[in-house]
């Protein structure tokens, strides 16, 4: 695995942004979206980098970017308005140099909320949602095959509206027993589902 740490140019400035490549052969790009920006999310979240791990073995160049206002991330917090037309900016730019290879987008918590709004503007062909914080954002219908991972026990998102949601639209949601919103102690069933779905969506 090759990594490394660029800040990419668009439209509100600059964005922090990891790129790790995978061993052997490009299967696809990954675009992981961290948490809610104020209240500490950051591309180092322990969720996020374990769904890069998770699309990292199945052989998925992971892209994580800061949202604008964190880390070297320039701008501010745009209440997912603004995130969303930087990571469809940074997406572009980094697609450019992986001609063939399409999206899967990856999002916890806000983060899923900032990639069901950025599925229809890319070239994406699969959206995973992680803790989707459907009791705090209006969730669209998601305009790509979508699937749902969620704690049983979250304590910020209710299972329940999950379900709902999940229901409305017919997304198929996995729920992870024990699991909370963070997912403490749960993180490597986190990665052996993502990883699964990363697989069966590659062959």
């Amino acid at each position: 695995m090759t990594r490394h740490q660029l800040r990419i140019k668009v439209p509100v400035g600059r964005i922090e942004t990891v790129i790790e490549h995978p061993d052997g052969e490009r299967r696809g790009l990954a675009l992981i979206a961290h948490p809610h920006p104020l209240h500490g999310g950051t591309l180092d979240n322990k969720v996020a980098w374990t769904l890069a791990r998770a699309v990292l073995a199945c052989g998925y160049v992971a892209v994580r970017p800061n949202f604008r206002g964190v880390g070297e991330s320039e701008g501010e917090f745009d209440h997912g308005e603004g995130e969303s037309d930087d990571l469809v900016a940074l997406a572009q730019s980094i697609g450019r140099h992986y001609p063939g290879l399409d999206w899967t987008l990856l999002g916890f918590s806000f983060g899923a909320y900032v990639q069901h709004r950025v599925a229809g503007r890319i070239p994406a062909t699969r959206l995973i949602m992680v803790g989707p914080a459907v009791s705090m954002y209006a969730f669209d219908p998601p305009p790509v095959p979508a699937v749902i991972l969620h704690g049983e026990f979250d304590e910020l998102i209710p299972l329940d509206a999950v379900r709902a949601y999940a229901v409305e639209y017919g997304i198929p949601l996995h729920v992870v027993p024990g699991a909370g919103h963070f997912f403490h102690g749960r993180l490597k069933e986190l990665r052996t589902l993502t990883e699964a779905l990363c697989r069966l969506h590659s062959n």
